[in-house]
Order: C-alpha cells, then sequence, then structure tokens
C-alpha cells in the first residue's frame, strides 16, 4: 500500500487481528517516550515479607533496578522508581508520585510469602482493554525468564484490590515472584542468575505491550 510505513502495516494487522494495540505502538515519528513507573515493594522500616535468610525489599529493589537498566540500555523509554534505595515509600506517595508525573504504566515489584510456591500477577479487578494487556504481556514473559534458570509453578493471573492497583490512573500490574518462605522457591531467589532473568522478563514484558 502506497504511503504505509512498516510499523504501520503491523499496527493495522494487529488490529485487524482483535489485538490491543497501545496508542505508540504505530511508531509515529513524534510518539512521546513511553514513561515506565517501576515500584519496589516496601522499603526502609517496611521489611516486607521475611524467611531464609532474604527480606522482599532488598529482592524487590534488585529487580527494579536491574529491569530500569535493561530498559534504559536497549529502549527509548522514561523511567521513574519509587525508590532506588532502602527507603520507606507509603503506598500513597507511590500512586500519586505515578500519577503526578503521568506514567504510561506502572509495575509493582513483590515477593509473596505464606508457604506457598511459583509465581503469580495480578490486575484490579475489573479492568480490561490496556490493563489486561500489559497484565498478560508481563506475566507471560516473565515466567518464561524465571523457566530459563529454573522450574517455577505459574499460579496465574488474578486480579485484588491493592492500593497500587486500585489508586493509579493508567495501566498497572503487580508482580509477585516466588515465596520467601518455601526453601525451593528461596534457593533460586538467592541466584543471581534468577534474579537478572526475573528482571529481564520485566522488562521484556513491557517493551512487548507498548510495542517496542
Amino acid at each position: 500500500m502506497i504511503g504505509n510505513s512498516p510499523a504501520r502495516r503491523r499496527t493495522l494487522l494487529a488490529a485487524a487481528a482483535g489485538l490491543v494495540v497501545a496508542p505508540w505502538a504505530a511508531g509515529t515519528a513524534h510518539a512521546a517516550v513511553p514513561k515506565v513507573y517501576l515500584d519496589p515493594g516496601h522499603g526502609g522500616t517496611d521489611s516486607g515479607a521475611v524467611g531464609n535468610g532474604l527480606t522482599e525489599k532488598a529482592l524487590t529493589l534488585a529487580i527494579a533496578l536491574q529491569t530500569r537498566d535493561i530498559l534504559k540500555a536497549s529502549w527509548n523509554v522514561d523511567v521513574r522508581m519509587s525508590r532506588t534505595s532502602d527507603v520507606t515509600r507509603s503506598l500513597t506517595y507511590r500512586t500519586d508520585d505515578a500519577n503526578a508525573w503521568g506514567a504510561t504504566i506502572f509495575v509493582s515489584i513483590h515477593i509473596n510469602a505464606g508457604g506457598g510456591t511459583g509465581f503469580e500477577s495480578y490486575r484490579y479487578p475489573g479492568t480490561t482493554g490496556n490493563t489486561a494487556a500489559l497484565h498478560s504481556a508481563v506475566h507471560s514473559r516473565v515466567l518464561s525468564g524465571m523457566r530459563s534458570v529454573g522450574s517455577v509453578t505459574d499460579r496465574g493471573l488474578k486480579t485484588a484490590n491493592f492500593h497500587v492497583l486500585r489508586e493509579t490512573a493508567m495501566p498497572a500490574v503487580l508482580t509477585e515472584n516466588l515465596f520467601i518462605d518455601t526453601v525451593a522457591d528461596a534457593n533460586l531467589l538467592k541466584n543471581a542468575a534468577f534474579i537478572t532473568a526475573t528482571a529481564r522478563g520485566h522488562a521484556n514484558g513491557i517493551v512487548s505491550y507498548l510495542g517496542l
């Protein structure tokens, strides 16, 4: 078709197939740079879950920092984080900060506890469209990344009335990356290669959703 760029053709084909396409996926010359907000759970006086010599706040920060670095190294995105060190951030701070910044998407990173095993992720109940598309993209690619290093149970895509999912003004997801109080999961979380694979999974899911 005359005047139809490859990027536009991909967008039109995706639309014809009934896929959700982010507004910037058409690759227009003046499209805004996507703004990715990463939220490492807990921090500072709030350690999050603890077990097997690990703390949730340290693991979430490690995954988020690597996710940021992978994104910045390979794609044209802006990345902002709710924290980049071991500081205390309220839930309200996290969502207000993302909303005020005008984030395109919000990804909150956590570690589970309670004696289970495996990976699960969440979006706000009743959300569809772009939020569901982000959820699916991140979930599948994080799981794939994890499984490149070890055996991980898929606990599924879920919904929950979490503050960071309810009070954000943009598509938002929350990941629960294994169980800190389960020995087999904790052993994977102690593996540097697993943390990197988990971060790369988050990055790959984000850029897949953004159409980059």
